[in-house]
């Protein structure tokens, strides 16, 4: 760690050393490269001091680091502020550095990425790369170290990446390249970029070792310098793009030699910013005609009518078929007499193509036109084209471009849809047209189109309506970014329909096209369709409708879900993402392909349904649950209990007052309607007749219900009353007791009262009249079955000799209790 350390900062030290006769020499840099190496040893012995070295060593130790990358292994780390190299995965497949503050590359910034394939070092400071820095690089395909401050080319950088295909160095401040075969181990590559304002020499090595390049591309404005068949090494060339406006203005003769080695006739051939200004500008074009070129682009061209003769003169007889013009600034005074001298039968009958793209063009006259007899493909596109000049353009729909097939006149001020389809009538081999980002608003009843047409474009118009004007026979159709709401007419032969950017609210019919596969929909106001709207349509296989306003509803989401992962017949062909929920509120945002709607959304009939069901069942189970532990009784007689209770208070609070008189009894006798003959026959004249005593105590007193309760009053206030007024509570307990219902409140309320705090707290007296086993009496009895176990009770015995005993020991029990109250 030490050690690399140590090599990073010396070779950060030679780097200083070596800034000085790098810019002094600064043209002759392409000669002294192969030198550089003893150079950096040499500085390295007069290096600073070991202590120096050592602190550089430390601070540098921690790096910077980059964790944004993605799980394809790429990342993208530019516009991150970096200063240096940061250290990233080592399975990376992708790095992107661009627009960072990063100057220079270190022997050890990249090792160890050997899956790196490619590598973006632009828009950043880069003054200096290790010799070595690249030398793990052995995968990489694309380099990418444009608009540095690279000021010389070293070939150690390139000579371990034997995979590279992709180069650009362009604009960076080195003057000179091809001294030393920079490229020679580069076999592999096939786009290839260099040059820029600083570079001035163009040596003859420059592409040696290169042996299939299929595009170059030289920046070569300020270029003074050019040794013939530099640029001839490779052939032939793919496509080549120039850039020689210096040499066009100032040295002919060196841009001649340079077209010279680059032309062939099947290479296509693009001229960036030119300055055509007069005849001496155009003749190094010369060449170019001379070796029978046949495809030639001029980009950002500054030209002047003037130019444009020579141009036609130079290019006369050359079998010329693209000539490409794209941002062209024309100046001059519109004289043209001399370009009837030249015979431009060549380049005009010749060209299938003819592109005038962005160039402010405002007519093309009809006799020039005229001169295009073969052109199959016109390219006016972005120009002030209006109805007024495109009628002079297509010679007022006389049919005179005869062999046209593609006419691309968007971007132009067009407004009459009727007046193109006029125009275009007669072209009977038109097949592509495109008018879209024009001014179209209307639609007529009825066009003539010729009978070839089958793709239409008019996207980005300003329609609201579509109308027969139509041609039937198309098969593509772009009514794209329109003002649109519907579509109603029919198109059997129609094979792709787009329709994006409009305000449609749901799906044409389908059944309208019968032969359509691919709709495109997408940015409308869609709020949902489902499987039944696109079986209408018999043959579509490719659905694009993502970005529209949907309703997530138990309908559509499955459907969504279903198309998404292919299991329908139509394929969504755009991305999952743009499905996204606009409503209900508490999805809105979310994917269409991750919303999971629950069963009380979607099927609220049943829930509710099978709710009520499952409620029904659960109450009466828990009904017949609580009838069978006489839930219900309890519940009554706790209801009654209280209500009996309110009663008893505010008939204290009246017998306080002295509104009622109080009455008072030895015993309330509880028993059965069934044993009343027993009560009254045996227990009333035992007990209230003094006169039968053997101690002459006075006679009790008794509460029955049947004499003493108040009539009018509900019966559990009377029973109440009596308990309340009653010493003793006397229980005749007999079968007949345990089947009453009241029998049962009596007990249970005179259980409360005796553990209600208003009693002494002795329990009830008990009298059986007749066997009554604990097992025999009723759960809901629990009262009773408490007394008896832990109560004596006297048994009316059968045996008349016995009852007087038991006679005795009842009224010793009801006197003895009431002495001690």
């Amino acid at each position: 760690m030490l050690a690399a350390c140590f090599s990073r900062s010396v070779t950060a030290v030679t780097s200083h050393f070596l800034s000085a006769p790098t810019q002094k020499h600064h043209l002759c840099l392409c000669r002294e490269e192969d030198n550089d190496e003893s150079m950096g040893q040499q500085a390295n012995l007069n290096s600073a001091p070991l202590l120096f070295l050592l602190s550089l060593c430390w601070a540098q130790r921690e790096g910077p680091t980059c964790d944004r990358c993605d799980l394809r292994f790429s990342c993208d780390c530019s516009r991150g502020g970096f200063v240096r190299v940061p250290a990233v995965t080592d399975r990376a497949v992708s790095l992107d550095l661009s627009f960072n503050n990063i100057t220079s590359v270190a022997k050890d910034d990249l090792r160890g990425h050997t899956h790196l394939k490619a590598l973006l070092l632009h828009g950043n400071g880069l003054a200096e790369i290790h010799t070595s820095a690249m030398d793990s690089l052995k995968n990489l395909e694309d380099l990418d170290l444009s608009d540095n401050q690279l000021t010389f080319l070293k070939r150690q950088w390139f000579s371990e990446l034997g995979s590279l295909r992709r180069l650009n160095v362009l604009n960076n401040p080195y003057s000179c390249v091809g001294s030393v075969p920079v490229f020679e181990r580069l076999l592999g590559l096939r786009w290839l970029g260099f040059g820029g304002p600083a570079l001035v020499e163009i040596k003859r090595g420059v592409l040696w070792g290169v042996t299939q390049l299929e595009e170059l591309v030289v920046h070569a404005n300020n270029l003074t310098r050019y040794e013939s068949g530099a640029l001839a090494y490779v052939w032939p060339l793919g496509h080549v793009t120039l850039s020689l406006r210096g040499p066009f203005l100032t040295n002919a003769a060196l841009a001649s030699t340079v077209l010279a080695d680059v032309t062939y006739p099947e290479t296509p051939i693009v001229l960036v910013d030119l300055h055509l200004l007069g005849s001496e500008a155009v003749q190094p074009l010369r060449e170019a005609a001379k070796r029978r070129v046949r495809h030639m682009t001029f980009r950002n061209l500054f030209v002047t009518d003037k130019a444009i003769v020579d141009l036609l003169e130079v290019l006369d007889g050359v079998p010329v078929s693209t000539l490409s013009m794209d941002g062209v600034t024309l100046s001059g005074v519109g004289r043209w007499e001399k370009a009837n001298w030249t015979d431009q039968r060549s380049i005009d009958s010749t060209p299938r193509m003819v592109s005038v793209i962005n160039a402010r063009a405002f007519v093309i006259p009809c006799a020039t036109t005229g001169l295009f007899m073969n052109l199959q493909y016109l390219d006016l596109s972005d120009n002030l084209l209006t109805d007024l000049t495109l009628t002079e353009t297509l010679c007022d729909g006389n049919g005179t471009l005869k062999d046209l097939r593609v006419l691309n006149i968007s971007g132009n001020t067009l407004k009459s849809l009727s007046t193109l389809s006029r125009l275009v009538a007669k072209l009977h081999k038109l097949t592509h047209l495109d008018i879209s980002r024009t001014h179209y608003s209307f639609m007529p009843q009825s066009c003539s189109w010729p009978s070839t047409l089958w793709h239409l474009n008019i996207s980005g118009a300003k329609l609201t309506t579509v109308t027969p004007c139509l041609p039937t026979t198309l098969q593509v159709l772009d009514l794209s970014n329109n003002d649109l709401q519907g579509f109603t007419m029919a198109l059997p032969t129609l094979r792709e329909l787009h329709l994006s950017g409009n305000k449609f609210l749901k799906l044409p019919v389908g059944s309208l096209f019968p032969s359509l596969q691919t709709l495109t929909i997408q940015s409308n106001t869609l709020n949902m369709f489902s499987r039944s709207d696109l079986q209408s349509y018999r043959r579509l296989q490719n659905l694009q409708a993502g970005h529209n306003k949907f309703v997530c509803s138990c309908d559509f989401v499955p459907f969504i879900q279903s198309s998404i992962k292919g299991d329908e017949g139509v394929h969504l062909t755009d991305e999952e993402e743009g499905y996204v929920c606009d409503a209900p509120l508490y999805l809105q945002g979310q994917a269409v392909g991750h919303v999971h709607l629950s069963v009380v959304e979607c099927h609220r009939v049943l829930f509710v349904l099978v709710c009520c069901g499952v409620l029904l069942f659960v109450g009466i189970l828990v009904i017949v649950l609580l009838w069978r532990l006489h839930a219900f009784w309890y519940l009554g007689m706790m209801w009654a209990w209280l209500r009996a209770k309110r009663s008893s208070r505010q008939r204290r609070l009246r017998d306080a007052a002295g509104s009622e008189a109080l009455l008072s009894f030895d015993a309330f006798v509880s028993y059965s309607e069934r044993d009343a003959g027993w009560v009254e026959s045996f227990l009333v004249p035992e007990l209230e007749e003094s006169g039968e005593t053997d101690d002459d105590s006075p006679p009790l007193t008794l509460c029955l219900h049947k004499r003493d309760f108040l009539p009018g009053r509900w019966i559990a206030d009377n029973i109440m009353s009596a308990i309340e007024r009653s010493r003793q509570t006397v229980f005749v307990l007999s079968e007949n007791f345990v089947k009453s219902e009241w029998c049962r409140y009596e007990l249970d309320f005179s259980h409360f009262w005796l553990f209600d705090g208003n009693t002494s707290g002795q329990p009830a007296i008990l009298i059986l009249l007749e066997p009554l086993p604990k097992d025999n009496i009723p759960k809901r009895f629990c009262k009773l079955r408490k007394l008896m176990c832990s109560t004596t009770y006297l048994e009316w015995p059968q045996d008349d000799e016995r009852r007087g005993e038991f006679w005795r020991s009842l009224r010793s029990v009801l006197r003895g209790r009431g002495q001690d109250d």
